[in-house]
C-alpha cells in the first residue's frame, strides 16, 4: 500500500510517499480503508521531533512510527475475530495516534466509531482529536455551566473552533479571540463577542471571565488571572506553537503544566492543563455532540495524498482557521 513515511526529524522535505506492507489487523483490530485524514498540530511536533522532551516517546533518533498522522475516516474492509462493536463496510473515524497517512490502517475497536451520517469523510476526519480534547478542555476543564462568561483565546483555530461551538452549546456568554480574518467565522460557530486580537487587548476587560480557555499561551499566566473572577477557571490547552522560548521549545506542553502546578496551589482560581486522553467513550460523545449538531467541524481546505508534505507546512505556518484534511 501507499504511505507516507519519514525516516528522520525535521521538514515535510523528510517526507516521502512510498510502498509499505498492508498492515493486517490483530483479533482486536479492524482495517480501515482511509479516505481522509485530519491534521492536528501533533502531527507537525511528531515531524519535527519537537518538543525535545517528546522524543523519549516518538523515539530518540528518529520517528518510532515512520508514517505520520493521528486522525482518519474511512471504510471497515476487515475486522479481527474479537471485534464485537464495528463490521465490514461500516463508515468510521478514528483516532489512531500514529499511522494514519496510508491508504489502510489497523487500529483497536477501542479508538473506533461510527462516523457522523451528517458529516462529509472529510469532516469525519477533522474530528476526532481536536474534539475531544475541547470536551475536555470545556466541560471537564473548564466545567463550563449556562450563563457563564467564557473567554476562549485561539477561538478559530483547530481545537478553539470546537470549544467555541461547545461552550454556546453549554449556554455559556462565549467570547472568542482570533484575527481579522476569521471575526465571521467564530461568530458563526456561535460566539456571542468576537475580539480582534490585531486591534485590542483582550485581557484588558471591565468584566471579568468565569472561564478562560487558552489554545495560545501568548500572554503571561499572571495576565490570564487578572482577567478571571476570584473562584474562575483557566484552562490551558497545549503551548501555543511549542517554541515560546527555550523551555518552551525543550518542554512543549509540559512547560505549560509546570508553570500551572507551580502557582495553582497558591491563588484562589482553579489553574487546570488539559491533558486528553483518547477512549472509546469520549469519541462516542464526541459522534453524539456532532450527530445532534452541537460540533461541526470547519474544514478550511483539503489536499490530495500527494500535498499531504505541503499541507503540514501550512499547517505548522500557523493561522488556520479549522482543520486541514488530506484526502485519499
Amino acid at each position: 500500500m501507499l504511505a507516507l513515511t519519514q525516516d528522520r526529524y525535521g521538514g515535510p522535505d523528510r517526507l516521502v510517499l512510498d510502498e509499505v506492507d498492508t498492515p493486517v489487523p490483530a483479533e482486536n483490530e479492524v482495517l480501515i480503508r482511509v479516505g481522509a485524514v485530519g491534521l492536528n498540530a501533533a502531527d507537525w511536533h511528531v515531524m519535527r521531533g519537537e518538543p525535545v522532551l517528546a522524543r523519549l516517546a516518538y523515539g530518540l533518533r528518529g520517528p518510532k512510527h515512520r508514517i505520520p498522522g493521528s486522525d482518519v475516516a474511512g471504510v471497515i474492509e476487515a475486522v479481527g475475530a474479537r471485534v464485537r462493536h464495528l463490521q465490514v463496510g461500516e463508515v468510521v473515524m478514528s483516532e489512531v495516534d500514529v499511522r494514519g497517512l496510508a491508504e489502510l490502517v489497523a487500529v483497536s475497536e477501542d479508538y473506533v466509531v461510527p462516523a457522523p451520517a451528517a458529516l462529509t469523510i472529510q469532516e469525519a476526519a477533522a474530528l476526532p482529536l481536536a474534539g475531544l480534547t475541547a470536551l475536555r478542555a470545556v466541560r471537564d476543564c473548564g466545567q463550563v455551566q449556562a450563563g457563564q462568561r467564557v473567554l476562549v483565546n485561539g477561538a478559530s483555530g483547530g481545537v478553539g473552533h470546537y470549544c467555541v461551538q461547545l461552550a454556546h452549546h453549554l449556554g455559556a456568554h462565549v467570547t472568542g479571540v482570533c484575527s481579522t480574518a476569521n471575526l465571521d467565522l467564530v461568530r458563526r460557530l456561535g460566539a456571542d463577542e468576537v475580539l480582534d486580537y490585531t486591534e485590542v487587548d483582550p485581557l484588558a476587560v471591565t468584566e471579568t471571565y468565569d472561564v478562560i480557555i487558552d489554545l495560545v499561551a501568548n500572554h503571561p499566566l499572571a495576565r490570564f488571572r487578572s482577567a478571571l473572577t476570584r473562584r474562575g477557571r483557566y484552562v490551558a490547552v497545549g503551548a501555543g506553537t511549542g517554541r515560546e522560548g527555550q523551555s518552551g521549545r525543550l518542554l512543549g506542553p509540559a512547560w505549560t503544566t509546570l508553570r500551572v502546578a507551580a502557582v495553582s496551589p497558591f491563588v484562589p482560581q482553579t489553574l487546570v492543563p488539559v491533558i486528553a486522553k483518547r477512549t472509546r467513550t469520549g469519541l462516542l460523545e464526541v459522534h453524539d455532540l456532532a450527530v445532534r449538531g452541537a460540533l461541526r467541524p470547519h474544514v478550511a481546505r483539503t489536499y490530495p495524498f500527494a500535498d499531504a508534505p505541503t499541507a503540514l507546512a501550512h499547517l505548522e505556518a500557523g493561522h488556520v482557521a479549522g482543520k486541514l484534511v488530506i484526502t485519499l
